[in-house]
Order: C-alpha cells, then sequence, then structure tokens
C-alpha cells in the first residue's frame, strides 16, 4: 500500500512535516506505508546509485514498483524495444534487490490493442531476476553511466500493464494475459479512461486509484475506501495498491487510511 510517487512540493508542510529536508521525505513516507511507486523511471533512465540510496532510505519489508520507461510505452508503442528495455533494466533496477516489487508498464490511450504487438511485448519481459540481467547486458550506449546487471538476489519478476484503450477489455486481450501471467492494472481514472476489474494474474494483483471523482485531485471517502479494502479481500492474493491522487496532498492520506482498514 503506497502512493505513485513521493515528492511533491504540496506535501511539504501537509503531509510531510514542516521543515523536513527533502532527502528525508522518502525516508519519512516509508514509515507511514509499506510500498511506493517509482515514477522517475518513467521520464528517464535513472542510475543505480540513485536506486542503492533509495534502498537505504527505507525499512527492510519496503517495497518499490517501478514505472517502465515512456520510451517503451509511449513513443515506440512496444514496437522494436529489446534494446530499451535491455537500457531500462541494465538502468539500476536490480539494484533494488529484495525491495523490487512488480514492474509497472502503462500504455497510452491511443494504444489500442493488437495481439501480435502486445504478446510481442510480453515475450520480451523478463520473468527472473537472472533473465533481466542477461537482457540488460545486450544495453547501447544510450545508456550513460554505469550498467547494473548483477541479478542476485535471485527472485521472480512480476509485470502489470495500465492500459487506456477501450479495446483490451475484450475477451481476446483478456485471455493473452492470462496466459502470460500478466497482472491487468486496475485502475480509477474518475471515468477518464476504462475501469476493467479483471484479475489476470494468479499471483497477484495491482490497482492505481487517480481520484474519485477528479482526475489527479480529488481524494476519497472513507465508504468508497471501504468497498475497496472488501475488493481486496475478495481477490485474496498479493495486492499491490498505489494512490496517484497527489495535486491536493490525498493520495498518502488515502493510502494510511486504506492500510487501517486492511489491517
Amino acid at each position: 500500500m503506497g502512493t505513485s510517487g513521493w515528492r511533491y512540493p504540496p506535501w511539504r508542510g501537509d503531509f510531510y512535516p514542516r521543515g523536513l529536508v527533502q532527502r528525508r521525505e522518502l525516508e519519512y513516507l516509508s514509515s507511514r506505508m509499506n510500498s511506493a511507486e517509482i515514477n522517475g523511471s518513467f521520464y528517464s533512465l535513472q542510475r543505480p546509485e540513485r536506486y542503492r540510496a533509495w534502498v537505504e532510505q527505507t525499512p527492510d519489508d519496503f517495497v518499490f514498483a517501478v514505472k517502465g520507461g515512456r520510451f517503451i510505452t509511449h513513443m515506440m508503442q512496444l514496437r522494436d524495444v529489446e534494446t530499451p528495455l535491455a537500457n531500462f533494466f541494465a538502468s539500476g533496477v536490480l539494484a533494488l534487490g529484495r525491495k523490487l516489487g512488480p514492474l509497472l508498464w502503462q500504455l497510452p490511450p491511443r494504444l489500442a490493442f493488437d495481439a501480435e504487438r502486445v504478446e510481442k511485448f510480453f515475450k520480451l519481459l523478463p520473468r527472473t531476476s537472472h533473465a533481466a540481467a542477461k537482457l540488460a547486458s545486450k544495453h547501447d550506449d544510450k545508456l550513460k553511466g554505469e550498467a547494473h546487471t548483477d541479478p542476485q538476489p535471485r527472485r521472480k519478476l512480476r509485470h502489470a500493464v495500465e492500459v487506456r484503450h477501450p479495446s483490451f477489455a475484450e475477451p481476446e486481450s483478456l485471455e493473452l494475459f492470462r496466459e502470460h501471467g500478466i497482472a491487468l492494472v486496475v485502475a480509477d481514472t474518475a471515468g477518464k479512461f476504462p475501469f476493467i476489474e479483471e484479475m489476470t494474474s494468479d499471483e497477484f494483483a495491482y490497482v492505481r486509484l487517480h481520484g474519485d471523482e477528479e482526475l489527479y485531485v480529488s481524494g476519497y471517502r472513507d465508504n468508497v475506501l471501504e468497498e475497496w479494502a472488501r475488493k481486496i479481500e475478495r481477490w485474496d492474493r498479493d495486492t499491490y495498491v498505489y494512490f496517484d491522487n497527489d495535486v491536493k496532498v490525498e493520495a498518502p492520506k488515502n493510502a494510511i487510511t486504506l492500510a487501517k482498514l486492511l489491517a
């Protein structure tokens, strides 16, 4: 349970105590919840030292979900992405070690379901840290600085895909997700994009809550969070939930409330 990112100026003096230095914000957030999405990896390749610093700033049981690069999902739209995927995994993702949670791939609204394209992408996704390290070794010179290709500790990797085109709700799409064990993200976007509540992975579920009534802005009332808690209990599997309604500092408050409901 956590938030999508943690570095937001409006949170300072509200969720974050007044006077807390910026470099200690992740440390503070990780004392109030047990997970967070890394968003910076969506906009640009990070560096291994940054991932290592995040590990050091958080408790042993903290988990990071890592958002895949927009170059792969939005610019290349999943085509010819083996080398970009190699660069992404070589940039330091594996340096999270035991704190590495699921990998999130968010598709753009214009990208409709194309079975051949989507399946080819699914087959490229590494399912273990060793497979990720092998893929990372194929990086090119677009990766600046050190490449991290150490697969230890050995672990399985989980992948979740957030879609924003209604064609992904069709049976052929859902069957392809299930065949490959990819979690289709349950995304609440205040009605802007399709809401698809289908469990396509036997192992885990992934939820992104972007705002109840206004995208990225509005909070979730207690009765709505209670309903989400009941859903998560019914799913009966590992579940990762991230609040992305950060504009008015609702995300961390909602995450804490939902965690208490589930406790």
